[in-house]
């Protein structure tokens, strides 16, 4: 059979779907030397030892075979204990909370749960890469609300009424947000809920960065009045527990929208890793030290960055939250694909351009600041090179 006959056979709504922008970017500068990667969306620091030695105590102890389909319930509790401490919501174990191969998954089977084919899913841009690609393949149709630096970033209930139509079934929200890092708060959320409660809306919080929030109190959107039914609410310990590569993450929601989840979990994935819930259980039981310690870190870079985005040119809004800048290069004339491809090619440096995360992230970049101040200090010196070269 030919790979024109394959592909023929390949599902169309798979096919429509381009691949990730960041991969693209990510591929090439694997193969350069020199390189300074302000592109990779992870944290710097390597998972706490008491959480790795914790998953190892747990296969020397021989905790090697399946978890309960929605996870170890004593991990479980640890998260609704955690959650509700943190940031007042309240969650059964038992019936409301789901542990995912990262907070990716519960996009996934979250889309899958309530959406059938052409039911519109309103997506707040710029946004995390999978959100469009995983509404579509599950049936449902994204539709963007575009935020502008003007306003830090956020949203307001007024600019989602304006694309909401009869098909509209939920919103996805992200604050603290991937790529800007824009926060939201309580006021600005409120007007929200109200809106979903007049258009009976479902809401996905994905509150993966709810932690790395620098300035003010995180606010759940499922802590809003009469939103924790209308919520299915994403977070996980990659970002703020140095977790990335342990695969693991939750899901929260109404019994009744968690059990259609855990259907979808069971048969695509049946369980995440046990030795990785046994490390996740100590992250929670010992870490908020480590968390907070790794988020001061943050917070001391993110201050330097935009302070020299600025001095180098660049307008930049102070990120509230994640470990995200987001400068605009409008400056410049060139387009965020050829600011990024000519940064990485002349001066060595991986940034990620900002139309990947949607239309409204043209004209910016996407910056990490979860790197060592020397190379943070670095880049800026290289950016500011290149930007000085593009003007003459």
């Amino acid at each position: 059979m030919t790979q024109t006959h394959i592909k023929k056979r390949l599902s169309s709504r798979v096919e429509s779907i381009q691949p990730s922008g960041i991969r693209r970017f990510f591929d090439l500068a694997s193969k350069m030397d020199n390189l300074i990667s302000l592109g990779v969306g992870e944290p710097d620091f390597v998972t706490p030892w008491n959480v790795r030695e914790a998953s190892i105590s747990s296969m020397e102890r021989g905790f090697t075979a399946y978890s309960a389909n929605a996870g170890i319930m004593e991990l479980r509790e640890a998260i609704a204990g955690y959650m509700f401490n943190r940031f007042d919501v309240d969650y059964d174990p038992e019936s409301e909370i789901l542990v995912t191969v990262g907070a990716s998954e519960a996009i996934d089977i979250g889309c899958r749960a309530i959406l059938d084919e052409g039911d519109e899913v309103i997506v707040v841009e710029p946004s995390f890469v999978s959100y469009a690609p995983l509404i579509s393949m599950a049936g449902g149709v994204p539709v963007p609300v575009g935020t502008k630096i003007e306003d830090d970033f956020k949203v307001s209930a007024e600019q989602i009424k304006q694309v909401l139509t009869n098909k509209t079934k939920a919103l996805m929200i992200c604050f603290p947000n991937n790529p800007t890092g824009a926060v939201m708060g309580k006021e600005d959320l409120q007007e929200i809920a109200d809106l979903v409660i007049e258009h009976d809306l479902l809401v996905f919080s994905d509150e993966i960065y709810a932690e790395l929030s620098y300035d003010e109190e995180h606010v759940s959107f499922a802590g809003l009045e009469d939103m924790k039914e209308r919520t299915i609410l994403i977070s996980g310990f990659s970002k703020a527990f140095a977790m990335t590569g342990w695969r693991l993450g939750f899901v929260m929601a109404p019994p009744d929208l968690l059990a259609a989840m855990l259907k979808i979990h069971q048969y695509s994935l049946m369980c995440a890793p046990t030795m990785a819930q046994y490390g996740a259980l100590e992250a929670l039981k010992s870490g908020m030290d480590d968390v907070e310690r790794m988020k001061q870190s943050y917070k001391q870079r993110r201050n330097f960055f935009v302070k020299s985005c600025a001095e180098i040119g660049l307008t930049c809004h102070t990120p509230g939250g994640a470990f995200y800048a987001f400068p605009s290069i409008k400056s410049t004339g060139l387009t965020s694909e050829q600011f990024a491809e000519k940064l990485l090619y002349e001066e060595r440096v991986a940034v990620v351009p900002g139309n990947v995360f949607g239309a409204g992230g043209e004209g910016h970049i996407r910056c990490s600041y979860a790197t060592s101040m020397d190379n943070l200090e670095e880049s800026i010196k290289r950016i500011g090179r290149f930007i000085q070269s593009v003007g003459n």
